[in-house]
């Protein structure tokens, strides 16, 4: 049925071209339900959940990849980039609760309403943008600095020593080209 929504086109028997399209004839907005809130700033969106939350009225928990008609709305914007505010309610007891959109760590940020499921991957955040683990010195005893010092030392010269083979590759290529 909702195939021949986009194929087949209803004219009323008295609209004419000139009155512009069938939706202002009609009387309706092209976004039809979805935009009953339109003029509040809020427009009616499928939200698939990006994790695991769980909610603040039944304590349920809510699995990723669950869907909900969420309430979209701009709530700011960091920059020049737009904070989106996803506000939906639970499935089980009707509970409102809210997720914005977070451009500076490009997440999602659980506002109001429930609580983000711990998962393992979000407990490990002593990791920089590589994976690899930071290390605080004052909480090592001086057996370990050392060992630590060492390592950082020999990758600190296989990148010297990486830079300058390229280096060399590079001037071999062009003497041959």
């Amino acid at each position: 049925m909702a195939e021949r929504r986009a194929i087949n086109k209803y004219y009323p028997p008295d609209w004419d071209p000139s009155q512009g399209s069938t939706n202002a004839y009609v009387g309706q907005h092209p976004l039809r339900d979805r935009a009953r809130k339109l003029d509040e700033g809020i427009l009616i969106v499928r939200f698939e959940l990006p994790f695991s939350i769980w909610c603040g009225g039944c304590n349920g928990l809510l699995a990723t990849g669950l869907r909900f008609n969420a309430e979209k709305k701009k709530a700011g914007s960091y920059y020049s980039t737009p904070i989106w505010s996803f506000r939906m309610k639970c499935r089980e007891c009707s509970h409102w609760f809210e997720i914005r959109t977070n451009p500076k760590d490009s997440a999602y940020d659980v506002i109001d309403g429930a609580r983000k499921k711990a998962e393992p991957e979000d407990l490990e955040d002593d990791n920089d943008e590589l994976g690899e683990k930071i290390v605080d010195l004052s909480q090592v005893d001086e057996n370990d600095k050392h060992s630590l010092l060492h390592k950082l030392e020999v990758s600190e010269a296989r990148k010297r020593r990486a830079i300058q083979a390229a280096e060399r590759l590079s001037t071999l290529q062009v003497s041959y080209a």
